[in-house]
């Protein structure tokens, strides 16, 4: 194999400090990792974090875009699993009985949304990355409508808005008490599916 280029190996240690960036924020949340920690954790210099990041807030963003595609290609999967509409739903429904309310995501998230209260320039590029995760989930329904055969009687944006502002809000309260069901999601995505016409 031959030797890297400067820019993939910059590239891989910026993957690197992404990926263990968000073990720790998962494990110890924003306010617990610092960036002595994760340079620490994986084997670079201090330096070596800010050459590739500005400041603490940054990096974490970047690990909540990671997390976000992470979560989305495997919801992809859930409701591309089966036959029928039906055991994709219950694939569906089983990602969000094992995901929503994942403490170490949710309460990351919570964490930086609170922070942002006072931080107009963390509020603006915490707009930007959940307008991201929005966009995969606009995507995400929109493709299994389509292979559905379905169209939304709703626009596929208010759609995705709803369910995610629905997930979110789940999420939070079964950080909290895990024995609160996640079914009201996937029944609502039935709903949805209830009132959708054939293409």
């Amino acid at each position: 194999m031959g030797r890297l280029t400067r820019s993939e190996s910059q590239a891989q240690t910026r993957a690197h400090l992404v990926s263990t960036a968000r073990d720790l924020f998962l494990a110890d949340g924003y306010a617990g990792t610092s960036l002595e920690k994760v340079a620490d954790a994986a084997g670079y210099s201090k330096g070596a974090v800010y050459s590739n990041f500005k400041n603490k807030k940054e990096l974490c963003l970047e690990v909540l875009g990671l997390i976000h595609a992470t979560k989305g290609a495997e919801i992809a999967v859930a409701l591309g699993h089966g036959d029928t509409m039906e055991e994709r739903l219950e694939a569906f429904q089983s990602w969000a009985e094992d995901t929503l309310g994942d403490v170490g995501w949710t309460m990351l998230e919570f964490e930086l949304i609170v922070l942002s209260r006072h931080d107009p320039e963390l509020r603006e590029a915490l707009t930007v990355t959940l307008g991201a995760a929005r966009g995969i989930a606009v995507s995400l329904l929109t493709s299994f409508t389509e292979s559905l055969g379905m169209t939304l009687s709703i626009p596929a944006e208010d759609a995705a808005s709803s369910i995610l502002g629905l997930g979110v809000g789940l999420g939070i309260q079964r950080a909290i008490d895990p024995t609160i069901s996640a079914r009201v999601v996937t029944d609502s995505l039935r709903v949805l599916l209830a009132t959708s016409s054939p293409m």
